[in-house]
């Protein structure tokens, strides 16, 4: 059975007031046309990369991936709030077949995901529980990182699992590309803000309206060409798009994680949840891209993409079906 692909970026900032409605509008006609594609695709199962900004993963434990055989939605900024429709006995077997393939895979049976995976699954297919969902974290933010190159070693593995499974999966992708959001790191991070990442723990309404405000107010500022962030970087954003729509996963091989925090923000190691997701669908011949969108956006503190692919041998069997 086939596989289908959905890579989107994701920012709370689609859902909070701040950037412009023709901003909003372009993205969200993006968005809409993935969504199509995927409401044409009919997924009897979605299978998601994404990454977690210290809501469910903490330093006291940070796996570099892991598997959600159950998992809930914190509902930071407006997202998905509780349980997700994940088939446990198929994530379980997901990571043992992971594990027998020599990719070291933590598995949880108590995950809880935050707006990078809740956004994409509301945006695509309307609701976070519209289908089973097997949750993969792969970490893009708390350091060490481990090479670029493991992600698509992990997607593969994925992808050999699920293309035998007699089922139609679309994979996702969510995070990137180049942006450097205030997150807090592990250098610099003092009270409340460390005591956090290191031990996490729920945040309160009030806590994460701060948190809202504080995020808002970084756009804002960021925005109008000033704060602290590290600019966006449109020229490696295409270069990195080119690589996947080009299918030349190769190209990642030897990106070092000092360099791409250097010339696209700490938050760019997001994109191995991209390199993950087609290296599943790589994994079984030959793909092409369909829906491509991009655009730099400060107003959302990142670089904005979409993309969506089928494999080769599927894009033809549609092709000969059609009159």
């Amino acid at each position: 059975m086939p596989l289908a692909l959905c890579c989107v970026s994701h920012s709370p900032l689609l859902d909070l007031p701040g950037p412009d409605r023709e901003l909003l509008d372009e993205i969200g006609a993006a968005l809409d046309r993935a969504a199509e594609f995927v409401r044409e695709f009919d997924p009897e199962l979605v299978v998601t990369f994404s990454p977690d900004h210290y809501n469910g993963f903490f330093y006291k434990l940070m796996p570099p991936f892991c598997i959600g055989a159950a998992a809930s939605g914190v509902g930071d900024y407006g997202t998905h709030s509780g349980p997700l429709d994940v088939p446990a006995d198929l994530a379980r077997d997901l990571a043992e077949s992971v594990l027998d393939a020599g990719v070291d895979v933590a598995m949880s049976m108590t995950m809880e995901v935050d707006h990078g995976t809740v956004q994409p699954l509301q945006r695509l297919l309307g609701a976070a529980t519209a289908r089973p969902v097997i949750p993969i974290f792969v970490n893009s933010v708390a350091v060490p990182l481990g090479p670029l190159r493991r992600a698509a070693v992990l997607g593969a593995a994925v992808g050999d699992f699920l293309a035998g499974l007699g089922k139609r999966v679309l994979v996702v992708g969510s995070g990137g590309l180049s942006h450097d959001p205030p997150v807090p790191a592990l250098a610099t991070a003092t009270g409340p803000a460390r005591e956090r990442i290191l031990h996490g723990g729920t945040m309160s309404a009030q806590q994460r309206a701060a948190r809202q405000e504080q995020v808002i107010a970084a756009a804002r500022e960021f925005a109008s060409g000033n704060g602290q962030l590290r600019s966006l970087n449109p020229d490696w954003d295409r270069r990195v798009l080119a690589a996947l729509d080009d299918g030349r996963l190769d190209e990642f091989d030897d990106w070092s994680n000092p360099w791409i925090t250097e010339v696209a923000g700490n938050s760019a190691h997001e994109v191995r949840t991209w390199v993950a997701a087609f290296g599943a669908l790589a994994s079984q011949g030959p793909y092409r891209t369909t829906v491509r969108y991009y655009r730099p956006a400060p107003a959302l503190i990142a670089g904005f993409a979409v993309r969506t692919a089928l494999g080769q041998r599927d894009l033809d069997s549609t092709s000969r079906r059609q009159p």
